[in-house]
Order: structure tokens, then sequence, then C-alpha cells
């Protein structure tokens, strides 16, 4: 029985001691009125995502993913059964802005018709990236579907490390993010080189471009493009932000900055200020590299736009990509007024951006990326109806190698391992395991963007156009995707030179029965 009264007795001194610290310290309020009750409130307020994540909300209701999209990736990456039964749980009486895709009854041209046919076909971009402009080594990527720009810094060494080589088994690309080609990018999968504001991975020791250091490191890896970063969904017009205690030794290495303090990157290019200083650092770089150059950019003030079509108008230079990412793009750590009220989310950016390109008779010469949220079908298939060749996928990759939404990225205490340096959580995440779930969950996205495309009667993803897409008002009305974003439906959604290649492309799939084996993760 002693050991008993000791506890007990324990108990109330702890209990006694942490009132008359509450009763004595000012930091609190709610803690000197409410000793020991008070600390109940904080609990509550620590774990209130996780209760709510849990427990309170619905199916359809968490943002920025829902239960269901979580679940659908989750699924997706561990090819369990990613159907869903007894009809949608969506409020589509009352949704404004739901996308409705409309089937065909017949099939259109080229369209399979076998029950779940071609769910392993490979889906390659509808462009060759470069081609227009010549580069020497321009492409066509294998993958419509591709990893975004995050950094290793952002996210630590063994998830950069699975997403490459998920990359390298599903065939698809991986951007680096901003931070650098790191050791853990070096791993089979085929490279995006990303150039930020600071120019890590090619700046010489006083953190200026240098393009000699670049040249090198492309031709160190497998680099297939390099995207020059203006400005990314999580925090348009402000600089990229690695909080000290994420930076470690390594990383300080590889960037060449301080170890454990704030990495902060400048807001705007040094080697650049305008439209037509940005062209000639691309045509610079393309030159000497030989590799197709693109942008990536949120999207705000349009005047940059209106420039940008206008100088590339004859054809003497322009960029090879545009990577349009929304507003609710958003793998960086960011000010909430930032994530929530700075750039406009993708539809509108895009829209914006692409009309543009459209009305100067642009439109084939360019690869059209788009990210912010569309690692999900639904969204995915609306971006490719407005004119996306290619979607990245940042957080919806992440969940596939673990991440829980648990938003603490910005924090190093990641409890899974994804977006963290801390060895305490990144000890938990099994590359050969996660890497297997990266390709899984690429493939599947790959898979129902297919399904979907032969349910409107169209052999790719490339090929679905705004009238094949309407919004929903409710049950009050629907309005066309072109109409909606003042589409001129005279535009050709690709040319009929690229219309008959990928159409042959996918056709000679079809009659080889090209398929790819399921790489299945263990349990």
């Amino acid at each position: 029985m002693r050991w008993r009264y000791a506890i007990l007795g324990g108990a109330a001194a702890a209990t006694a001691a942490t009132a008359a610290h509450d009763l004595v310290q000012r930091k609190h309020a709610i803690l000197r009125n409410f000793p020991v009750l008070g600390h109940g409130r904080f609990l509550v307020e620590k774990v209130g995502p996780e209760l709510r994540q849990y427990i309170v909300t619905g199916n359809d209701e968490e943002r920025p993913f829902s239960r269901d999209q979580r679940r659908w990736v989750y699924a997706s990456s561990k090819m369990e059964n990613n159907y869903f039964g007894f009809g949608t749980d969506n409020d589509v009486e009352n949704l404004t802005g739901y996308p409705i895709i409309k089937h065909r009854t017949f099939t259109g041209p080229g369209a399979a018709t076998m029950p779940h046919a071609q769910e392993e076909i490979a889906l390659p971009c509808a462009k060759v990236m470069g081609a227009a402009r010549g580069r020497t080594h321009s492409f066509r990527p294998q993958s419509v579907v591709n990893i975004s720009g995050m950094s290793f810094g952002s996210l630590s060494g063994k998830a950069v490390e699975s997403l490459n080589k998920g990359a390298a088994m599903a065939g698809c690309l991986q951007n680096t993010g901003e931070g650098a080609l790191s050791p853990h990018h070096r791993h089979g999968g085929d490279i995006v080189f990303q150039i930020g504001t600071s120019y890590f991975g090619c700046r010489d020791e006083h953190g200026r471009f240098d393009l000699a250091r670049l040249v090198d490191l492309v031709q160190s890896a497998p680099v297939r493009a390099i995207e020059v970063k203006l400005s990314q969904g999580a925090k348009p017009g402000l600089g990229g932000m690695l909080p000290g205690e994420k930076v470690s030794k390594e990383i300080a290495e590889i960037r060449g900055i301080p170890q454990g303090k704030d990495c902060a990157s400048p807001s705007r290019h040094e080697v650049f200020g305008d439209v037509d200083s940005m062209l000639d650092f691309v045509e610079t770089v393309a030159q000497a590299t030989g590799l197709p150059v693109g942008i990536k950019s949120a999207v705000g003030n349009l005047t940059m736009w209106d420039e940008l079509t206008a100088a590339m108008a004859d054809g003497q230079r322009g960029v090879d990509f545009v990577n349009i990412d929304g507003g609710e793009g958003g793998t960086g750590a960011a000010p909430m007024i930032f994530s929530d009220s700075v750039a406009y989310p993708f539809r509108i950016a895009f829209a914006e951006v692409y009309r543009r390109f459209a009305t100067a008779g642009l439109t084939d010469d360019v690869v059209f990326i788009g990210a912010g949220k569309l690692g999900i079908p639904e969204n995915a298939i609306v971006a490719f109806a407005l004119g996306a060749d290619m979607v990245n996928a940042g957080r919806e990759a992440m969940m596939s190698i673990g991440c829980i939404q648990a938003q603490k990225c910005h924090t190093d205490h990641c409890p899974v391992g994804v977006a963290t340096q801390n060895p305490r959580y990144t000890r938990g995440l099994d590359v050969s395991l996660k890497s297997v779930r990266a390709a899984n969950y690429v493939r599947s996205m790959r898979r129902d963007l297919l399904k979907v495309s032969e349910a409107i009667g169209v052999v790719h993803p490339g090929l679905i156009s705004p009238r094949d897409i309407d919004i929903l008002d409710g049950t009050r009305s629907a309005v066309g995707l072109a109409e909606t974003y003042g589409y001129d439906p005279t535009w050709p959604r690709l040319g009929e030179r690229l219309v008959k290649e990928i159409e042959a492309l996918m056709v000679a799939q079809d009659a080889t029965d090209h398929t790819v084996d399921e790489v299945r993760p263990g349990r």
C-alpha cells in the first residue's frame, strides 16, 4: 500500500507545484486565473488539428486536402482498393464551381472500349519540350504526372531519395526545388533542376549566379530541363525561407550557407529585372547547357505575361515551358497572408496566362505545366481541359510517402520524417518501401487520367478540351469551362500535327499491349 500513497503524494506535490507556478507567472492570464486546469486549454489547442482530422470533420470538409482525397492517395500508393462505394458524399446540390466531366455515350476517335483496358499504359506529354526552339537536348517527357519542386531542406534526405527512386520506377520527372541538386536526388530519377533567386547549386563564393557551375552540375546528373523560379504558390512575391532548425550541416554545405541559421532567399532575381533580360538569361542558359529552359510562377499582376507573349511573338527568343503554380499551392512554409490571399488560385491563374499565349498563337510552342492541388484526378482533368500538358504533384507526392497532413512542415517536427531534418523523426521513413509507394501513386494518377480521357472519348488527357467540362452552380445551372474562363471556342486544343503525333503514340502502345509491371510494396 505504501507505493500507492507514494504515488498519490507525488502527484499531489506536482499539482501543488504547478499551481504555485501558475499563480505567480505572468505570461498566461488563463493560468493565473485557473491554475492547473488552464493547461487543458493549451492541450486541446495543441491536439486540435488531430482531433478535427480524425474525429470532428466530415470526409470532404478538411483543408487543404479532405479525408477522401487523402484516402485516395494513401490507397493508391499502397495498391489497395481506391474505389468509393454508395455514391458521392459531395454536397453537389449546393456547391458553386463544382466541375462536371461530360462523358460521351459513344466512343471518340481511338478511345479504348475494353473494360478497364490499358490501366498501366504510359502517358507521355503531347509535346516535345524544347523542340520549337531547337534545343539540343529537347525531349518528350514520358509522364504527364510528375513530382513538383520540393527542396532537400524543406524535405528530409530520405523523403527526397524516396521520391527520386519512385520517379525512376514510374518514369516521371522530379523537380529539385530551389535548394540545389543534392546526393539524395541522384538515385536514378530524371531531374528538372530549379534555379531560384539564391542560385543554390550554381552560384559562386559570393552568392552570384555562375554559368560554368551550372553547366558542370547538369552534366553530372540526369538533368533533363532547367526551371527558373520566379515565384511559387505558397509564398508568391516572397523569397524562399528555410528555418534555421532545418539547416543541417549537410544542407549548409550543399547550399553554401551557415549551419543552423535561417536561410532567406531574395524575392527577386539579381541576373535579370524585366522580360527582355529574362529571355536573354533563358537563351544563355539554354545555349550553354543544350537543355529546355522554362519558368515557374504564381500569377498576380498580368503585365509581365502580356510583355512575355509580345516578346516571344517573333520567334527569336522564348521559354520552352511555363509552369503555373496556383495560389493554393503550399509545400513551402509562408506567412498566413501570403498563403491565403496573394496570387490567383490555379484555374484563374492558368486561364489568364494560357489565354494570352493562345491569342498570340504560341500555345503549340510551349509546354504548359500546372501545379497547386493538381495531384488529385478531378483537379488535374480540369487543368488539362484548360490547356495544361502536364501536372506536378507536391503535397500529394508527400502523402504517398507517408505525410499525414500534420501541418508542422515549418517546425522541423514532422512526425513521419517527410518535412524535417530531425533524426528522431526521419528514422521512421523506410526508403525502400516509400519509393515504391511514390511510384504507385504516380501510376494510379495516370491510370485515372487515362480512364477519364477514354470516357470523354479521347486517347490522351492532352486532348481533353474546355467543351468537355462544365462548371456547376448547385443544381441551378451549368456553364462551360470555356465560357467561364473566357476561352475562344475556335482555339484548337492542340495543333493538328501534335494531335496526330500523340494519337499515333497511344494507338501504337495499345497495339503492342505495352504495359508497365506493377510494383507492390510490402505491408
